[in-house]
């Protein structure tokens, strides 16, 4: 194969060590292949570091794996071009395996030229990444809490979710903390309601009615805690995520003009595709690179699947809940599109097998809270490189 980058280097990364191997040229024109082992401390990935400026290499190389690849780039990113390639489009032939072979295989083909690298945003933008997507992890813990408090609250006979359309309001909280407190009595339970829930007092008490004793107690107890601690720990996360978005505040303030987008949906995008476009030629490939377009996958003039690529599952749900927000409201040119394709894709749906289509029991009540809703909830009341690794 030609020679494009003249003296290369790779790595096979794992959690505890990291296999690494260059190719140099020799003084009769020839080219050497040198292989080395290295621990994945801190001190280790320095005399690598050292290692590879020894042998003058120009570009480092290495795979995707999970995320034991970020200490390694965090350390040789300030002296070494970088390439993060996606595992899959640098598989090594069966059979023929080892650390050693893998290094060596993905050092011959950065040496050629082959490998396409993957989109790593700069130091601020990853950092933030990380906010935003413990953030969610987060919200979806709560949701999971709140799915849990309906199931216990069904275990006691109680019908509150019925009643309420949030039973983790205001008027909701208060009858919770009342019955953990050993108030039972259905008309002392309702008058507790506030707002416009007052105007349902005949139907809680009726709902309240129910078997909930000190075991139920403890058990909502324990859920009403831990939902009180998430929410303080998301909203330490969005105090921490304001300080480190404040010098992209104009790209958020852009991205918040679009129709369904409010601010911490804005501030998930800046945190996966950052704010340098020029990393993405068009907005096609950003689609495309996102999970957003249909696959392409053709052989004799025949179209064999259009698949959708996996994309960054963050970007993924904050463009789904911004696409939810946006089809509800009025007057915009999105939500009247959106009702345009609706018939057709529910002729479609309905066209397709019974077994792929997914039911729910008619006439429940039983309203469990996804991750996507409450995301989404929050969010209005707030405000082509390779596919995309793990980060």
């Amino acid at each position: 194969m030609e020679t494009i980058v003249e003296r290369p280097g790779a790595l096979d990364v794992h959690k505890a060590q990291v296999t690494a191997c260059v190719r140099v040229p020799t003084e009769g024109g020839g080219r050497e292949q040198h292989v080395a082992e290295f621990q994945t401390t801190v001190r280790g990935l320095l005399t690598l570091r050292d290692w590879l400026a020894a042998h003058r290499v120009t570009q480092v190389t290495m795979e995707a794996t999970g995320v034991f690849w970020k200490p390694v780039w965090a350390v040789l990113e300030d002296d070494f071009e970088l390439l993060l390639v996606y595992a899959r489009h640098v598989k090594q032939v069966p059979g023929r395996k080892t650390d050693v072979a893998d290094a060596a295989w993905l050092c011959q083909l950065a040496e050629a030229g082959l490998l396409r690298s993957s989109f790593v945003p700069p130091k601020p933008i990853r950092a933030l990444r990380n906010l935003t997507r413990y953030r969610k992890t987060q919200i979806q813990e709560r949701a999971r809490e709140a799915n849990r408090l309906h199931k216990a609250l069904e275990d006691t006979g109680i019908k509150l979710d019925c009643v309420a359309s949030d039973i983790l309001g205001a008027s909701g909280r208060a009858m919770l903390a009342a019955l953990i407190d050993g108030t039972t009595d259905p008309e002392v339970l309702a008058d507790l309601a506030k707002g416009r829930m007052r105007s349902k007092i005949p139907a809680l008490r009726e709902a309240l009615e129910g078997r909930f004793d000190h075991l139920h107690a403890v058990w909502v107890g324990a859920i009403l805690a831990h939902v009180d601690f998430l929410d303080e720990q998301i909203d330490s996360l969005s105090e921490a995520i304001e300080e480190q978005i404040a010098p992209f505040a104009k790209a958020v303030e852009l991205l918040s003009t679009i129709p369904g987008v409010q601010r911490r949906t804005a501030e998930v995008i800046v945190s996966e595709i950052g704010t340098d476009m020029s990393v993405f030629p068009t907005p096609k490939q950003l689609a495309s690179w996102a999970g957003q377009c249909p696959g392409n996958d053709q052989s004799a003039g025949k179209r064999r699947s259009g698949r959708t690529r996996n994309g960054s599952k963050w970007l993924d749900w904050a463009l789904e809940e911004a696409a939810l927000a946006a089809v509800n409201a009025k007057d915009v040119y999105l939500a009247a599109q959106y009702r345009r394709l609706r018939p057709g894709a529910a002729t479609r749906r309905r066209s397709a097998p019974s077994s792929t289509r997914s039911s729910a029991p008619a006439g429940t009540c039983f309203r469990p809270a996804s991750s996507t809703q409450t995301s989404a909830a929050s969010t209005s009341s707030a405000a082509i490189p390779s596919a995309p690794p793990s980060a």
